[in-house]
């Protein structure tokens, strides 16, 4: 017999539904119109939340939207966990989950658009959960270098970090393709890590 769940672990879980619930409107919302049609009282409805505890848990459609990037780039991690990159260098890895990681992106154009609007939204309360989403999007291409000696750690993915924010800015502004997009990540890579 199973032991019964606590209450506190349902309101856990009540509250982690809710979260998804609003992650879904606000992503929802951005794929039918970018970036302004994520509005906090349309996410509630569409969620089917007050308005009040839509704001109890993100304080602005930026932050909404950042959670939402956080939680596909924790998404990633899994999936690349369980298909690992490919390639014998780290450049060619690198660049695998580079390109891996832009052609999902990709899929949904305005929502990519909305979060990388969000990630370039100066507000200091937003800081921690950047944060996350870099200590994400670090530790996945940590995870593709595959424990290879790479000099200067740090400062390559610093800058493979900088440029994947830069090309996914490119294209979202519709200043270059998606095929140029994975081409361009995959020659930062090579050029920082080296060839194959």
């Amino acid at each position: 017999m199973a032991a019964p769940t606590s209450r506190s672990g349902t309101r856990a879980a009540e509250t982690a539904a809710r979260k998804q619930r609003l992650l879904d409107a606000a992503t929802g919302l951005a794929a039918d119109g970018g970036y302004d049609a994520v509005q906090m009282r349309d996410v509630a409805s569409r969620a089917e939340v007050a308005l009040g505890t839509l704001y109890r848990h993100y304080a602005s459609k930026d932050h909404l939207l950042l959670a939402a990037l956080a939680a596909q780039a924790s998404a990633l991690r899994e999936r690349l966990d369980q298909r690992p990159p490919r390639g014998d260098a780290p450049a060619e890895r690198v660049a695998d989950v580079l390109r891996r990681a832009s052609r999902a992106l990709e899929r949904q154009p305005r929502v990519t658009h909305a979060m990388v609007t969000a990630m370039s939204v100066a507000d200091d309360s937003a800081a921690p959960v950047k944060h996350e989403i870099n200590q994400t999007l670090r530790a996945i291409i940590i995870d593709a270098v595959d424990g290879t000696p790479v000099t200067d750690l740090d400062d390559v993915v610093r800058v493979l970090g900088s440029v994947w924010f830069a090309e996914l800015t490119f294209w979202s502004g519709g200043l270059t393709d998606a095929n140029a997009m994975a081409d361009h990540l995959a020659r930062a890579a090579a050029v920082v890590l080296g060839p194959a």
